[in-house]
């Protein structure tokens, strides 16, 4: 079966803008590449509430009829794919609740850890869950809270949860944003007009003609309402960050700013430092599309290899079409990629991809560059070898799925059938983001997880 880390989630909300819901539409449209196996959107007009959501597409599940019943001049969106909890429209986002004291909607990105160990106790005081989503803990956290004000409840539900967590939140007065202290997740904040919005990235705002104002800072809540912007910073400030590496590696599009970088520049980057530490003789260089396009420009600067278009991309296909039948599996590859025989043939070729996880789907690549005459093929990979599982939100198999924590580099090597293959080192990444080495996570790499969890809710996790 081909395997692609799925990207975790998208979000996007705006306030106090009239048909608030096209434009989340367009923000989840710009975001698509985050999740493509659910979305939804709820909007309010200050009194009611409106949601529609659905599996699949942002294109497919809202139309010009479903948007126009999305009433309201606020509203919060999400696309999805399935980290905790199964892919099932019940686990689609945002979460919409009535309770006591009114309504209240969540989306989120990220994973918590501790989220069995959570729901397990909840359960035993006789909460009822509707999804099994760990986002929906939050909720029946905050709704026990014997608090009055819905941030003092939202302070105490996100006291009790440990992991990674984006979270936009919605009630009848205003959307909220929050980050977790260690800031994994990305979000920004970005202005249309007299409109504030917030955004998994800063692509979505470029799509509405929003300006980027600045990110929400790790352990802030934001709220946007009537009166404008507030900020609440409520946690103990940390000593280190945990900002996701795979954001600039391969999730994030090239064109936003993540943690105070554009993503394409630090890719750029990543291929420099790849070319650097992995030279070698070649008639030129070819990026995987589309995360490994900016390394493999990259890797052409500095190594002076003519960078040449030698892969197209069906953009028709997602992940989606991939259909649990050996024959369509087998050609899944040629599906999503097709190689440029013409130009490949008899040449000495860099083949330049943000990551390997199982190694099945390069293998098949690499195949195909071989039966259409390649005459050398040297692979580049512009991060370290993964090694270990993600329980932050990134839904990277289990560790005895990855084939770098099973096999040396010279089994990897033969397995994929390259003359050479270099993956760029974890110092060689590090050095080309702008923040301290420490305050990256790179437990995907490394083992080192920042949020610490219990063996049970580990092997839990990786089942």
């Amino acid at each position: 079966m081909l395997y692609y880390p799925k990207e975790y989630c998208g979000l996007f909300g705006i306030y106090g803008i009239d048909n608030a819901s096209y434009l989340t539409f367009l923000g989840l449209y710009a975001l698509q590449h985050r999740g493509e196996e659910s979305c939804g959107i709820v909007s309010c007009d200050g009194k009611r509430f409106f949601v529609h959501k659905g599996m699949g597409l942002v294109s497919d599940v809202f139309n010009e009829e479903n948007l126009k019943n999305l009433k309201g001049h606020f509203a919060i969106g999400h696309v999805r794919y399935s980290t905790t909890g199964s892919s099932h429209i019940r686990n689609a986002q945002p979460l919409f609740v009535d309770y006591l004291k009114g309504s209240l909607a969540i989306a989120h990105n990220g994973n918590l850890v501790n989220s069995l160990e959570l729901r397990e106790k909840l359960e035993s005081q006789g909460a009822i869950f509707q999804t099994s989503s760990d986002s929906e803990i939050i909720l029946h956290l905050m709704l026990r809270c014997k608090k009055h004000d819905l941030i003092e409840k939202l302070i105490y539900a996100l006291s009790k949860v440990k992991g990674a967590y984006s979270l936009l939140l919605m009630d009848e007065k205003r959307i909220i944003g929050v980050r977790d202290p260690l800031g994994f997740r990305p979000l920004c904040i970005g202005k249309k007009d007299s409109s504030l919005c917030l955004a998994s990235e800063t692509c979505a705002l470029d799509l509405i003609e929003a300006d980027f104002i600045r990110e929400v800072l790790p352990g802030e809540i934001v709220v946007i309402d009537k009166d404008g912007l507030h900020s609440y910073k409520p946690f103990k400030e940390t000593k280190r960050k945990a900002f996701c590496i795979f954001e600039h590696i391969y999730f994030a599009r090239p064109d936003s700013v993540i943690f105070g970088e554009t993503v394409h520049l630090v890719r750029q980057k990543l291929g420099e430092r790849l070319a650097f530490e992995h030279p070698v003789e070649a008639d030129f260089v070819i990026g995987v599309p589309d995360s490994g396009n900016s390394a493999a420009l990259g890797f052409s600067h500095f190594s002076k290899i003519p960078l040449e278009i030698g892969i197209i991309r069906n953009h028709y296909v997602g992940r989606t079409f991939i259909q649990p039948h050996q024959k369509i599996r087998d050609l899944g590859v040629r599906v999503k990629f097709n190689i440029l025989k013409e130009v490949i043939k008899g040449k000495r070729v860099v083949i330049v991809d943000d990551s390997i996880v199982r190694g099945t789907t390069s293998k098949k690549r690499i195949k195909q560059f071989r039966e259409l005459g390649a005459k050398e093929v040297h692979l580049r990979i512009s991060c370290p070898p993964h090694k270990f599982p993600c329980f932050y939100g990134i839904d990277f198999p289990s560790q005895k799925e990855l084939i770098a924590n099973n096999c040396s580099l010279e089994e990897i090597r033969k397995f994929l059938d390259v003359d050479t293959l270099g993956y760029l080192s974890l110092e060689g990444m590090l050095s080309c983001v702008k923040f301290r080495k420490e305050d990256y996570c790179v437990a995907c790499f490394t083992g080192n997880y920042p949020v610490k969890f219990k063996s049970a809710d580990k092997f839990l996790l990786e089942k």
